[in-house]
């Protein structure tokens, strides 16, 4: 059994809580509500932390569930990988530790890389006696996803690689990607998700191994998604596989999912819940938390009470 264990400083809007996940390892986790309440795991995309569930967490707290985000490897204030193994199987292998240390099966609630992951750790067990998650919420995520879409947030990662001057500076680029949101970015906001490095310069708070020195092509990260939802020659056989609930949450101005792929998840897995989000791009939480959390929240009551 994997272990964890509370931060003495921990966040003021949550308990902060170290899981161990290899030896020498942890990862970051936050709590927020009763932990004797059914849990739900929050896991954000690539490049993200787990700030980018904070609303979404209270929320989901003060309706009466347990929540939990977590920094994946090499994000936030988790540990950074030191072999830079970040392949979703080492996402996966984190977050498969991360459930074992629970008292019950979680809700999982994915965005992006989040949901890849889930969908993986979720059907690697499906055959399991014991139940792994009590359903999952996949976030702007599918096993068919479009590649300008993935290009454009390359190319946002990839940019500034020597960081930036200032918070403002940092702002300015997060609005440039993000041209529907109404106003700008709080500066102060972005602080969480940059690290201050020893040159004075802000930095994105994750491993810069993690998207290496050479344009990475969009084209083969679709593939590698692809992929990994495969199974048995399928390329849609992990979500077959499910035999838990599932919801997907897509942003109706999204480059990534289209509808289409959407339509094609819903085929596969014809049971699957869809909310289709107004004013939402890829984003779809920091887009529209109001709608997004009450989508998730509508899900949860109906699937995550129970207590086995």
């Amino acid at each position: 059994m994997t272990q964890a264990h509370t931060d003495a400083a921990a966040a003021p809007a949550g308990r902060l809580v170290r899981v161990d996940v290899q030896s020498g390892r942890t990862i970051a986790t936050e709590r927020f509500g009763e932990p004797e309440s059914p849990h739900v795991v929050l896991l954000h995309g690539g490049g993200q932390t787990r700030h980018a569930w904070r609303d979404t967490a209270q929320r989901i707290a003060e309706r009466g569930f347990h929540a939990i985000t977590v920094d994946h490897r090499g994000h936030g204030d988790s540990d950074w990988h030191p072999d830079a193994d970040y392949s979703f199987g080492g996402f996966t292998a984190d977050i498969a530790h991360l459930v074992d240390t629970l008292d019950r099966p979680p809700v999982l609630v994915g965005a992006s890389l989040g949901g890849i992951v889930s969908v993986i750790a979720a059907s690697d067990r499906a055959a399991s006696a014991a139940p792994f998650c009590r359903g999952i919420v996949l976030v702007d995520v599918t096993p068919r996803l479009q590649v300008s879409g993935v290009a454009r947030i390359l190319e946002f990662m990839q940019a500034h690689p020597d960081g930036f001057a200032s918070l403002d500076e940092a702002a300015a680029h997060v609005a440039e990607f993000l041209p529907h949101r109404v106003g700008p970015p709080s500066a102060a906001g972005l602080e969480k998700n940059l690290r201050r490095t020893d040159d004075g310069r802000y930095r994105w708070h994750w491993d810069p191994r993690m998207m290496g020195t050479a344009k990475v092509d969009p084209t083969r990260v679709r593939d590698a998604v692809e992929s990994a939802f495969a199974a048995d020659g399928d390329p849609w056989g992990r979500i077959r596989r499910l035999a838990v609930p599932l919801m997907l949450i897509r942003g109706r101005m999204s480059d990534v999912v289209s509808e289409e792929d959407a339509r094609a998840l819903l085929e596969a897995a014809p049971r699957t819940r869809y909310i289709d989000i107004a004013g939402a791009a890829h984003m779809v939480a920091g887009d529209r938390n109001d709608l997004f959390a009450d989508a998730v929240i509508s899900f949860l009551e109906t699937v995550g009470q129970g207590a086995t």
